[in-house]
């Protein structure tokens, strides 16, 4: 059931801590297991997992946390500023493709079976600087060897309109499907980021519906932002509505997977525990609404027939019941 499960990105933990440069995922993972209703963490690879790999996994399990999936982190090797499997240097994009395969493998190790890719670095910056075709193609043969090396292990493509490249390659929904389509793998799908859709220009529960038409839905990464950059805001600070309705559609078309918080606390110093509680908090009372709006046949009918009104005026009375409850 969606809202049983919730997960959280570990280094906004760090916020307001006093001596950072210090700090072990350890000690982060037992500040995150103090959050009421917190079930699950995500660790990214290598980042969380060069302290010591079997202390850190241990000590998720002792503070009763599962460990949802990994996520790879290509920033801190200088080699892969100029790419990681889009690299000019077919080395540097082997050394890329295998250290991915190494995570998996640490994945598998840790009991879970999720690798999520942030390829941030695989992208272009200037005119006449890259070989787009040359490109695509290295970034299509990578994806499609690192779904090989375990079948059984899902990869996730978190797309990303750009940063730290001005352009990415799969920067929009489209890119990533037309990818997906040409990787050819059972095992490939998609993870939605809420603030990377805003300023990719999309609708969030439009881009859920075509994940679930034509790909598979690994991952939701619940924040808020104001459209311009990954803001990592409160869930439903900014969009409510399209919060609800993102939920609302990922409900419909039978997500049950984990709800991910990717948020920013210790950039302005807001305290991470109570801002995580916070999320999980707003996320169980809009499934509440999600729920009432999924039993309304009146909602499915104006949708039908493209009748904003009557669906305003439905969200707003669903909205008020609630809230008198």
């Amino acid at each position: 059931m969606l809202g049983n499960k919730f997960a959280t990105r570990l280094n906004s933990f760090t916020s307001n801590w006093s001596d950072k440069k210090n700090i072990t995922p350890v000690d982060l993972l037992n500040r995150a297991a103090t959050v009421k209703g917190l079930t699950d963490i995500d660790l990214n690879y290598p980042d969380h997992l060069d302290y010591d790999f079997k202390d850190t996994i241990k000590c998720a399990s002792d503070n009763n946390l599962n460990i949802n999936g990994f996520a790879m982190r290509y920033y801190n090797n200088d080699k892969f500023k100029l790419g990681a499997f889009t690299n000019p240097d077919k080395k540097v994009r082997q050394e890329a493709l295998d250290l991915t395969k190494k995570g998996i493998d640490s994945a598998r190790e840790a009991n879970c079976n999720l690798m999520t890719l942030w390829l941030g670095q695989d992208g272009f910056d200037y005119s006449f600087q890259t070989d787009y075709k040359s490109l695509w193609q290295n970034e299509i043969e990578g994806i499609r060897e690192v779904t090989q090396h375990d079948p059984d292990c899902k990869i996730s493509i978190e797309y990303k309109p750009n940063e730290p490249r001005a352009f990415s390659i799969l920067s929009n929904l489209s890119t990533t499907l037309l990818a997906i389509s040409q990787i050819e793998a059972k095992n490939i799908g998609v993870t939605l980021d809420f603030a990377h859709l805003l300023y990719a220009d999309e609708l969030p529960a439009y881009s859920a519906a075509m994940v679930s038409s034509f790909s598979k839905l690994f991952g939701v990464h619940l924040n808020d932002a104001y459209a311009k950059r990954d803001d990592g805001l409160m869930v439903a600070s900014v969009h409510y509505q399209a919060t609800v309705e993102l939920l609302y559609q990922i409900s419909k078309d039978g997500y049950e997977g984990v709800i991910y918080f990717d948020t920013f606390p210790n950039v302005t110093g807001l305290n991470p525990v109570q801002e995580c509680e916070t999320n999980i908090n707003t996320v169980k009372q809009i499934l509440k609404i999600v729920n009432e709006l999924l039993k309304d046949n009146n909602l499915t009918e104006s949708m039908k027939n493209q009748d904003p009104i009557t669906s305003q005026q439905i969200f707003n009375n669903t909205l008020s019941k609630i809230n008198e409850k």
